[in-house]
């Protein structure tokens, strides 16, 4: 699944001139009223199939390759958190009902999601619970019908998601085998969804609180093999760790960008501070750690779309991208000073919305216990280092 060079060149082309003149200007709106214009931006995202962008082809999206979605997501981090965060979920949800969904379910689902018609969810995380095998959601067999009780909470897009892809147990006595994964509508009877308090940045990301009480869910709802939920989890984990080092690269790369060019044109005692060694080593750990990033994410973008599973690579990407944007952003502050801790640069905004790549998909502390786990059962390099 990708597009040829040609192809690609061209439709990157037109999607960084996009963003730049119709998605960039939104920026002042989203931070002054905390909410994203959706009846005015979504018709312009689904003009540009933003909303299909890893959708294959035959499904009628984008078909983008990981290696080619990975710099659009990161020059979308560079404009607004809140609207890479909706580009994101949705993307990183349909690029797992393609993997994971029957043909049947796929032909119902991606069409309408590749056009932006529909939006499927992510429902995994439990204000009660972790997650992963401490799940507290259940879901019991009756009949042709699954019957749920659970809650779920710091759900991304379910404001107006139509779908909702749910993890919870269907056979508790298996353990950890005993988890699926059901394809939940949005206005099924006993399911509701009620807003969480404002997040510290990325305004006008919404996330949301889910219950579900005696919601019954066709067992054809299930999404891939029954019990597999777990394993189909961290599959989709896998691709949306790597992601976020991406909006982390982006938003450090934007950092930068706004650092030089500050740093040229800011004067103290008759002289640019970009001539002062100290803003020269801000400047040069800045880019450092953009380099490495880069570096990485590139790397388990070719792995992932050679078809090989990326686990230790995605979480080394995720927690490295965090660390390193969290350090762009500090010195980015550091550089512009005082001013930069207003919201006249957008450096306070960049800093704000950095800071939410430390807890999605999994906060620095999972990072570790993946990779060390994975070199612990034997994880050893690959020797070939394709990095073109």
């Amino acid at each position: 699944m990708a597009l040829d060079a040609t192809a690609y060149r061209n439709f990157k082309q037109e999607m960084t001139g996009f963003i730049w003149k119709e998605l960039d200007p939104y920026e002042h709106e989203i931070e002054r009223t905390g909410e994203i214009p959706r009846d005015d931006l979504f018709p312009k995202l689904r003009r540009m199939r933003c909303f299909g962008l890893t959708v294959p082809e035959a499904y009628g999206g984008v078909g983008l390759s990981v290696s080619q979605y990975v710099p659009i997501l990161a020059e979308l981090s560079k404009i607004h958190g809140g609207i890479r965060v909706i580009v994101h979920v949705h993307n990183m949800t349909a690029k797992a009902v393609a993997a994971l969904g029957s043909e049947e379910q796929k032909r119902a689902l991606l069409p309408k999601v590749a056009t932006g018609e529909w939006s499927v969810a992510f429902g995994l995380t439990e204000p009660d619970a972790g997650t992963g095998r401490d799940l507290k959601t259940r879901a019991v067999r009756d009949g042709d019908h699954f019957v749920v009780n659970g809650r779920k909470h710091l759900i991304t897009n379910s404001e107006f998601a139509s779908h909702f892809m749910v993890f919870g147990y269907t056979d508790p006595s298996r353990g950890a085998r005993g988890i699926s994964a059901l394809m939940v509508d949005r206005g099924t009877p006993g399911f509701t969804i009620a807003d969480m308090p404002e997040t510290m940045g990325c305004r006008g990301g919404q996330h949301g609180y889910l219950t579900f009480k005696d919601c019954r869910v066709p067992v054809t709802n299930v999404l891939g093999t029954e019990g597999e939920g777990l394993l189909q989890m961290t599959a989709a984990l896998e691709t949306s760790r790597l992601f976020i080092a991406a909006t982390s690269l982006g938003t450090a790369e934007r950092a930068l960008e706004l650092s030089l060019e500050f740093a040229k044109k800011r004067s103290t005692f008759g002289k640019p501070i970009a001539e002062r060694q100290a803003v020269q080593a801000y400047l040069a750990d800045m880019a450092t750690d953009i380099y490495a990033l880069r570096t990485m994410v590139t790397d388990a973008a070719h792995k992932a779309d050679r078809g090989e599973r990326i686990p230790a690579e995605a979480s080394m990407c995720k927690l490295f991208g965090l660390e390193a944007v969290g350090r762009v952003t500090d010195r980015a502050l550091l550089v512009h000073g005082g001013v930069g801790y207003t919201r006249k640069y957008p450096i306070e905004r960049l800093y704000r919305d950095a800071r939410l790549n430390w807890v999605e998909e999994g906060t620095p502390t999972i990072q570790r216990l993946v990779i060390a786990r994975e070199f612990l059962e034997g994880y050893r390099w690959k020797g070939d280092r394709d990095l073109g």
